[in-house]
């Protein structure tokens, strides 16, 4: 297991000798909005669904999110967080040889690892703002049949196009793509189009209720792919992987597909606002900020500041900062920040100001 997810206020916390309540948590990539508006109240009024064991697959879960997708029930395997496919996805596949698409999230190079696979990387470039050349890609991939993808990839924000990742997966169906959609609800509408309904058979796509909905506690997580795919990995899957309180806040996502619409679209438009308000408060040639088609930002910082030293010094402000010199392709030179509330996201732009040296 990796050290240095986001959220770890709690280790923040006792480092610093406080409260984590008193910690400003902006590293973790979580609806802003908070959850969808009734889902505590629902979950506080069947607290008591812990006493009996939840259903073995969650597949009622399963069903609720085919419904949000509009794909068929049967291409939906329900987890407990997509993290848990991540881990089982070399196995569940048979791959020899794995390609992770970067600078992204290093659990699925450590899945890889797991099953004892060293995955090579294809990473994309700083001077074009970590866009991805698909083209350029596409000569590397001869000799894989694993691909991982993160699209909105994390930490950088980039949003392939549809089309283009359509085709690209189109003209290698040799190669198995797993794509994670974990923040694909936060992309502006015209840009949000999922690969689960595009029905190539070596696409997997995973897709978390837990940023959009602000629900990363409970733990659920979900593949669509097709059946002989998902048959795959239900054979790793342990019984009651997802729990009672998991199934039943997804189980009440279906029951109100239109307010989750309308909550998403919310989200959608706050975040272009404080986006664009964030960025325009931190402007400055002492910081790179990239565009991003989610809730976060990665900055890059000047040279003579680290991660660790600008990190430090939100901390010491009460604010938890992504350093994410953990990134295989980013380094020292990198933090990421997620959008809070609008008083939040005002407050931390002076001390990040003075951390880079950025005169006011």
């Amino acid at each position: 297991m990796i050290e240095g997810h986001g959220g770890n206020i709690f280790g923040l916390a006792e480092q610093l000798g406080c409260r984590p309540e008193e910690i400003v948590d902006m590293s973790s990539n979580i609806n802003p909005l908070g959850a969808l508006p009734g889902l505590i109240e629902h979950l506080g009024a069947r607290l008591d669904l812990i006493r009996v064991l939840p259903e073995a697959d969650g597949r009622s879960a399963a069903r609720a999110v085919a419904a949000l997708l509009g794909v068929a029930a049967e291409r939906v395997l329900a987890g407990g967080g997509t993290t848990q496919f991540i881990y089982a996805a070399c196995a569940a596949l048979a791959t020899r040889k794995a390609l992770v698409v970067g600078p992204t999230y290093a659990d699925y190079a450590d899945g890889c690892r797991v099953c004892g696979i060293e995955p090579d990387f294809f990473l994309t470039r700083a001077e074009q703002a970590f866009a991805l050349d698909s083209e350029q890609l596409a000569t590397v991939l001869p000799g894989y049949d694993t691909v991982f993808l993160c699209n909105p990839n994390n930490p950088t924000g980039h949003l392939v196009d549809h089309q283009v990742l359509l085709d690209l997966c189109a003209r290698h169906p040799r190669i198995r793509f797993i794509v994670d959609e974990s923040y694909l609800p936060f992309a502006p509408a015209d840009h949000s189009q999922s690969m689960s309904g595009c029905g190539l058979d070596n696409v997997v796509v995973l897709w978390s209720v837990s940023k959009i909905f602000g629900m990363p506690g409970l733990r659920a997580g979900f593949l669509v792919a097709n059946e002989q795919v998902l048959d795959r990995f239900r054979r790793l899957m342990p019984p009651w992987c997802v729990n009672s309180l998991a199934l039943e806040a997804v189980r009440f996502l279906g029951a109100n597909q239109e307010a989750a619409a309308t909550f998403i679209a919310r989200t959608r438009a706050y975040l272009a606002e404080e986006g664009r308000l964030f960025r325009q408060r931190l402007r400055t040639d002492r910081l790179i900020l990239y565009p991003s088609a989610t809730s976060y930002v990665l900055i890059g910082l000047p040279a003579d500041r680290t991660a660790d030293i600008v990190c430090s010094a939100l901390a010491a402000k009460r604010f938890l900062i992504r350093n994410c010199a953990n990134f295989h392709g980013l380094g020292q030179g990198y933090v990421r920040i997620a959008l809070k509330d609008a008083a939040t996201n005002e407050a931390v732009v002076r001390p990040l100001r003075t951390a880079v040296g950025a005169e006011d």
